[in-house]
């Protein structure tokens, strides 16, 4: 029987997730620290979800916003975990291709729909500060609904010929993936034929979304600064600030590994291939663990709220 890594075929059945190569003596050890990042992600999400739903005073842009951000953790960080751990739990390592793809279909959707998550409450932030008096004719519950489907629909939208295309091309070298989820470049790298439409087009998301809302968020930062710093009183400057404290380490603690990741690829050819697996992991799996905390530590109404659940106190 022919070896199921080097047969000749156009679309395989089933790829092969290698989980991380290099650090196959450790996977006990690091499903341990994922599971744990999961498990973190999944109940700090719901309980965002259950404290606004059931607290009036948080029916509020802002927070219908950190609700949209919840769920979209809750899909980013449940389309890899599992199956990491079934590798690294059970040996599991088989995907099947239609699922393969589904999986990088809700991944990239996620991350985008992250990213345009942070421009909506980037804009709610430069609203609040620089237009106090006009946020609530502004940001009306419909039009928190308009851009939350606009953010959903641009994500899905763009992300879609990502698989269309890789289903188009002939696989003939292997059907390993060195990694531990179905991620565009290493799946394009499995093609024996010319990608570049796909590369290009891969790019092209990147620009729209990435690109654009890193420079829209840099945009409502500058303006945000420069309300803040005409305040006349130091205290005013820096209690306005703090309410920009969540958001700023919420985005970074998504672009940073982005960012990281992406200078890997183009440089970092002599780091080894763990070491890159790793931190592409920690772009999908960070964030959704990262933003409960850092909302529920840092925003003032959510802490109080959550304060009065754990001790059942009233309002």
């Amino acid at each position: 029987m022919p070896d199921s890594n080097t047969t000749d075929f156009t679309n395989p059945s089933t790829f092969i997730l290698m989980g991380i190569p290099g650090l196959e003596a450790d996977h006990v050890w690091i499903s341990i620290l994922f599971c744990t990042m999961y498990i973190i992600a999944i109940l700090g999400s719901f309980t965002i979800l259950f404290i606004v739903k059931t607290e009036p005073s948080l029916h509020e842009p802002m927070f219908y916003f950190l609700c949209m951000l919840a769920v979209t953790d809750l899909v980013m960080s449940t389309s890899i975990v599992p199956k990491m751990l079934s590798i690294f739990w059970f040996n599991s390592r088989e995907i099947d291709f239609s699922a393969c793809l589904t999986q990088l279909y809700f991944l990239h959707c996620a991350s985008a729909m992250e990213s345009g998550i942070g421009v909506a409450m980037a804009f709610d932030r430069y609203v609040a500060i620089c237009h106090p008096l006009r946020h609530s004719t502004i940001l009306t519950n419909p039009m928190v609904a308009k851009i939350g489907l606009a953010v959903l629909l641009r994500s899905g939208l763009l992300v879609v010929p990502l698989p269309v295309l890789i289903r188009q091309w002939p696989y003939c070298r292997t059907n390993v993936i060195p990694e531990s989820f179905c991620s565009h470049i290493a799946i394009l790298k499995l093609a024996c034929a010319d990608t570049r439409a796909s590369s290009y087009y891969g790019l092209f998301v990147l620009f729209c979304v990435m690109v654009l809302d890193v420079i829209l968020i840099a945009v409502s930062y500058t303006q945000i600064l420069r309300a803040i710093f005409s305040l006349p009183i130091k205290d005013a400057r820096l209690k306005t600030l703090r309410t920009c404290g969540s958001h700023l380490c919420s985005i970074s603690s998504f672009y940073i590994p982005g960012l990281l990741s992406s200078l890997l690829y183009r440089f970092g050819q002599n780091v080894p291939l763990y070491f890159h697996i790793l931190i592409s992991n920690m772009c999908f799996l960070l964030p959704p663990m990262l933003n409960p905390v850092i909302y529920g530590v840092g925003t003032k109404q959510i802490r109080n709220s959550l304060l009065r659940l754990v001790t059942h106190k009233g309002p």
